[in-house]
């Protein structure tokens, strides 16, 4: 069995793998030593543990694994695709596992893997299996918050379920100005790869992925766990289990 931990910026999640099924997801808000001895604990027949992260973790951590088929990911990790980012060592692990994933559910095809959380991520992987890059821009929590810390009038905002496109208060305007404008971003985005990658695939993962699904088209894929399936695929690889 696997072990597949992604510490995010703003959640840690843990899933544990028998073959390529997921037994179980975890998450956690503070991910520690003594939490990774207890989830050990929980799955003993875990061998093998990948782990993942876009911050700065305590090194006493890796050294709990230490006795298992043990992998930090990272920009020198071998991978089951050509990584042509120009600088992979800048290149977040996120980024690089949701490529993997998306590009063994789809191989030999063209990917676009649109990550919406903390960050609207978006990925590129081409039918020659060769993961090129994307682009990166603010979530829909920091633009509301953007908006808050910039100004000095402008109210600190959540998401609403319903938004008016002409809004008649500023609360209304905002939620007009963050929502609707991060759906437009994300279709105008998908468009653009549409008019240059033929018969384009569009993964969509990510914390925020339900309140984008709602909005595009019936053809995209929506795969919560992508990253976490991605690591698996790379834990994988380096161990030869497949």
């Amino acid at each position: 069995m696997n072990l597949a931990i992604d510490i995010g910026n703003t959640l840690i999640k843990c899933a544990v793998f028998k073959d390529d099924q997921i037994i179980q997801v975890l998450s956690f808000e503070d991910f520690d030593t003594e939490q990774a001895k207890t989830l050990l604990k929980m799955f003993p027949d875990v061998n093998s543990v990948i782990l993942s992260s876009v911050i700065k973790h305590s090194d006493d951590l890796e050294k709990i694994f230490l006795n298992y088929n043990f992998i930090s990911l990272g920009h020198l990790t071998p991978l089951p695709l050509i990584n042509k980012y120009k600088s992979p060592e800048t290149l977040g692990n996120d980024r690089l596992a949701s490529a993997v994933a998306a590009n063994y559910m789809f191989p030999f095809e063209n990917s676009l893997i649109i990550d919406a959380g903390t960050c609207i991520k978006y990925d590129f992987v081409n039918s020659d299996n060769e993961y090129l890059g994307g682009g990166i821009s603010p979530g829909i929590k920091m633009r509301f918050k953007a908006l808050n810390y910039f100004t000095d009038k402008l109210p600190l905002l959540e998401s609403e379920k319903k938004v008016n496109l002409i809004g008649s208060s500023t609360n209304e305007s905002i939620w007009s100005g963050v929502q609707l404008g991060a759906i437009s971003e994300v279709k105008g985005i998908i468009s653009m790869y549409e008019e240059s990658a033929k018969k384009l695939k569009v993964i969509l993962t990510g914390g925020d992925s339900i309140f984008f699904d709602k909005e595009l088209k019936n053809s995209i894929f929506v795969d919560s766990y992508l990253i976490l399936k991605g690591l698996n695929i790379i834990l994988n690889y380096n161990t030869g289990k497949k």
